[in-house]
């Protein structure tokens, strides 16, 4: 079987959050494919997808970096070994049941993961954004400030003065 080039393509040009989000989706559909293939009592079928949303499930649990955040890490430590057993379960079962409750937990994980990614992207682009000038905070004399009639400076022919700082 020849990879996808496109999907080859997408993923070595993937960010490692865009990464993560793709294990994701990758670990729903084969759960759903799963769901499928029990309801057609295909068990082969079955224990394809199952075994391929078993291998996301560890690669999403090996991807994770404990330095970072440990307490955090752990929870989705403990969240991805519960999901590996249910979907052991079901292919032990052959029941659907074990495997929609990996799909409702995946979904779940897929939008808090979506939400967490959009705002990495606003924080990011805040970070990037040139500061807007405050004229208010600004030390540096504005040159044209101290031209009007009150301002010291050289006297004009009306008897008023002219001042440029600069």
């Amino acid at each position: 079987m020849s990879a996808n080039p496109y999907l080859k393509t997408k993923i070595e040009t993937a960010s490692p959050e865009q990464l993560r989000l793709m294990l994701i989706e990758g670990a729903i559909k084969f759960s759903r494919q799963a769901v499928d293939a029990i309801g057609n009592a295909d068990w082969e079928k079955m224990y394809e997808a199952i075994v391929r949303a078993q291998k996301i499930i560890l690669e999403l649990n090996n991807g994770l970096n404990p330095q970072v955040d440990p307490d955090l890490c752990g929870k989705l430590a403990a969240l991805y070994n519960y999901l590996h057993g249910r979907l052991v379960d079901a292919n032990m079962q052959r029941e659907a049941e074990p495997v929609h409750e990996c799909i409702r937990r995946l979904e779940f994980e897929r939008e808090t993961w979506l939400m967490a990614m959009r705002q990495l992207v606003q924080d990011r682009d805040a970070q990037s954004a040139p500061a807007t000038p405050d004229p208010a905070a600004d030390p540096s004399p504005n040159p044209l400030a101290s031209i009007g009639p009150d301002s010291p400076g050289d006297t004009d022919d009306s008897g008023g003065t002219l001042s440029v700082q600069g």
